[in-house]
């Protein structure tokens, strides 16, 4: 998330798409209000059902699940098209003006080096998706004339999404989607500020990362990133997605976003520092984040001479961990034992039943939780033998959230730290209780004797809190923050990270959090301050938020190449003709004038500045598996036929094996309707506490499937029915909701019926029914594997 909640004010118009915030991010709702209240600020809802939000929204727009990337791209074409777009930032702050390889092309969906095997196997050559170089320097064309520029081959790929096309792809009205095209481009004056909100509607999706590019370079061709009221802004769906992200809960990264060590291509530290480190950008710096994360982990045994410990780390071995790939090989018996800590999976997994029936193949499984969820009882549910069933349970009873203290992340990237309340009952205990004790009880198996003890023996695990039986999270925070390893002092900054052993650092984008304020005189995720001289909401002496405090991330780009503010009542930075006056922390260079931070506000990228098309160029290059820029296809499962090009689905995405894989054909009269997953309210998650909970119970009782008055006169249905709703991969029973918050949709002259399902149900709890993604895809993005939950085909008869 570039920006933050409270910046949500500064906003002139704001973009829900594929997000619900009135429901799932109330605080979010909460600035929203705040903005429209104090300078008019417009909201603009883009979702397939009339929401929460889109109830107090100026402009409601209908699309169809799955096509937001013709509905971005359309917008992309109207701002080029009227001349909307914010030409200075988008010359002096992009890659527009870059020249593209004369050989890139795209042809019926498809871009130049795309090949298919005899076998059926995919790939793409990126050898024509980079720049035109002049030996080491890119060739530019500042004029943006140039036939190859970036902004010419931008123009062109969009001219493809006009209104019409767009609102037969997406079933959106053209009057609507005019209107929406319209004010949200508006936010493309220097003095104006236009904001995108989104969530699980925009990554869940067989080429979601495509989609949240395609919201980037939206918001780049307006000027809208590193500005207040700006940005890209995830929302998360949890208090601590955002810090769980950044300890690397994803199996290909390290802590902080580094790249995870990878066996086929790194055999050595130097291997790892040679192929993972760019020339240029912010990330230039990873050695000095990675030695020092293998200091932080092994200590005093990590030095030079044995590469700081590289060898005792896990790494990849070129094949996919992913969620589903887990449940694969489960199901392939390859998987003996697991943890689900903190995580419902058999509720939250997509084609439940057959992650239900894989985790059979166990041996043994421990679960982490407040409650007895349905992962933790799946041996006894329903149509289950447990004779037949072999694993063992362990149910660890964990405390709640307000019975722990330590950090936690939010969106806007604020490390807040929180107190405990109550303590947990019984034998609950913290997960860092947990943790610690698990790892002890492993390291003291491994004093005996073990095929690889080294890493285990001799981490660096010095948490112990004299006197009490809970471990020191002070300790913990400091190991995160960093500390100079010569007096264990509190680093409070990464500009001070060495690669030389000096420093220890479990995760960079943290350091200086852990470090005293010495005006408030307590650590800074601590900080309380309300002091805001800024007006903007920035509060910077409230807690800490990553990376050095920087509450909006780039924003040399506030100001323009000479340092004046675009809008001076909203200035995060500017140069007042000696030095530079900042109200935020700078993302550049602060000691230097503005002609040498200009050509570079993004520090993040090797290009250093934003990408408009993302090449695949060097390492971190922007491209992704498939394509520079984003493209419509179909969902896996669609009603109808692209009609964007021949190409019906995104050619890389990850297919499955097995249960892992039953998909429905094109257009199949067996699935004619479109479904599509939501959240309530009332119900959080996988549910697992909300309906342990009476009085929520009593609220929202049971699933339900929500569908329009058309659709419910065709089957005969009236809300409170019995209904059963089928995929290709099962089954749910639940009662009709019928709702004019649902619509259906003319596509390319067809009307399509679109009905959604809240997830929130299970076998377990006070309020049971059947979770929605027994009906739900395995199959998902080509560059990150999440599954296409919001998005497929599906039949619904009276039960």
């Amino acid at each position: 998330m570039t920006n933050h909640f409270i910046d949500y004010k500064n906003s002139d118009v704001i973009m829900m798409i594929g997000s619900n915030s009135a429901e799932c991010h109330p605080m979010a709702m909460r600035w929203i209000e705040r903005g429209r209240q104090t300078r008019g600020t417009k909201l603009i809802v883009v979702d397939p059902r009339f929401t929460k939000s889109a109830a107090g929204a100026d402009i409601y727009a209908p699309l169809r699940p799955g096509t937001d990337i013709a509905f971005l791209l359309g917008m992309m074409n109207y701002a080029i098209e009227n001349g909307l777009y914010q030409k200075e930032y988008v010359v002096n702050y992009t890659n527009a003006s870059y020249l593209v390889s004369p050989d890139f092309k795209l042809e019926d969906g498809l871009f130049s080096g795309f090949t298919k095997s005899a076998d059926g196997k995919v790939s793409y050559s990126t050898a024509t998706w980079n720049y035109q170089k002049d030996g080491d320097a890119i060739k530019k064309d500042p004029t943006l004339e140039n036939p190859n520029c970036v902004f010419q081959v931008l123009k062109r790929h969009v001219a493809r999404y006009d209104i019409s096309t767009v609102s037969k792809i997406t079933g959106t009205p053209e009057s609507v989607y005019r209107q929406a095209c319209e004010t949200f481009c508006s936010s493309g004056k220097p003095d104006k500020a236009g904001n995108v909100l989104y969530a699980m509607g925009i990554t869940q999706h067989t080429y979601g990362s495509q989609n949240v590019r395609a919201i980037a370079m939206l918001q780049l061709l307006l000027g809208n990133i590193g500005i207040a009221g700006g940005g890209v802004n995830a929302q998360r769906g949890e208090s601590n997605v955002q810090g769980s992200t950044d300890m690397a809960m994803l199996f290909h990264l390290l802590p902080g976003y580094l790249g995870m060590v990878d066996a086929t291509k790194h055999t050595k530290l130097q291997d790892y520092i040679d192929k993972e480190t760019p020339k240029t950008s912010f990330w230039s710096n990873t050695p000095k984040f990675f030695v020092s994360q293998l200091k932080a982990w092994f200590g005093a045994k990590a030095t030079k001479a044995n590469d700081y410990c590289f060898n005792w780390l896990p790494k990849l071995d070129g094949v996919d961990h992913s969620h589903v790939a887990i449940y694969q090989d489960m199901a392939a018996g390859k998987i003996k034992g697991m943890f689900a800590w903190g995580q419902n999976p058999l509720v939250g997994g997509p084609t439940v039943d057959a992650e239900r029936k894989a985790t059979e193949n166990l041996n043994w499984l421990v679960v982490a939780d407040v409650f007895e969820t349905e992962t933790a009882a799946f041996w006894k549910r329903p149509g289950a033998n447990p004779a037949n069933i072999k694993t063992e349970v362990f149910l660890l009873p964990a405390a709640f959230s307000y019975e722990k203290e330590g950090t936690v992340t939010n969106s806007g990237r604020w490390v807040q730290y929180r107190w405990k309340a109550v303590d947990p009952p019984g034998d609950a205990k913290s997960d860092l209780w947990i943790a610690d004790r698990l790892f002890k009880a492993i390291r003291k198996k491994y004093e005996a004797g073990g095929k690889f003890p080294d890493p285990i023996l001799n981490m660096v695990w010095n948490y112990d809190h004299a006197g009490e039986d809970e471990p020191d999270i002070s300790k913990v925070a400091l190991e995160l923050n960093g500390y100079t390893v010569a007096d264990g002092k509190a680093l409070s900054t990464f500009g001070v990270l060495k690669d030389d052993g000096s420093t220890a650092c479990g995760c960079w984008i943290y350091a200086g959090y852990w470090a005293v304020d010495p005006e408030l005189k307590v650590v800074a995720c601590k900080r309380r301050s309300r002091v805001d001289k800024s007006g903007l909401g920035l509060y910077p002496k409230w807690s800490f938020a990553w990376p050095v405090n920087r509450r909006i991330v780039y924003n040399r780009c506030a100001a323009d190449p000479a340092g004046k503010p675009w809008d001076s009542s909203r200035a995060l930075v500017s140069w007042d003709g000696a030095k530079w006056v900042n109200n935020d922390v700078a993302d550049f260079n602060a000691a230097v004038s503005p002609d040498k931070t200009a050509t570079g506000p993004f520090i993040m990228v090797p290009e250093g500045q934003g990408r408009l098309f993302g090449a695949a160029y060097g390492i971190r290059a922007g491209a992704l598996k498939e394509g520079p820029v984003p493209e419509h296809y179909e969902p896996v499962e669609s009603p109808v036929t692209n009609l964007a090009s021949r190409q019906q689905n995104n050619p890389m995405v990850l297919r499955r094996k097995g249960a892992f894989d039953k998909v429905a054909a094109t257009a199949s009269p067996e699935f004619p309707y479109v479904l599509t997953t939501f959240r309530l309210i009332e119900h959080y998650q996988s549910g697992a506490v909300t309906r342990n909970s009476p009085w929520l119970v009593e609220l929202m009782p049971e699933v339900f499937v929500e569908m329009s008055q058309t659709l419910a006169a065709q089957l005969k249905v009236k809300t409170g029915d019995t209904v059963e709703v089928s995929t290709a991969r099962g089954q749910v029973k639940c009662k009709a909701c019928v709702t004019p918050g649902i619509s259906s949709l003319v596509i390319n002259g067809r009307k399509v019926e679109i009905v959604g399902m809240p997830w929130h149900w299970g076998y377990q709890g006070l309020g049971s029914g059947e979770s929605a993604n027994v009906l739900t895809v395995s199959i998902g993005d080509a560059n990150t594997q999440i599954p296409e939950y919001k998005a497929c085909v599906c039949n619904i008869r009276k039960a």
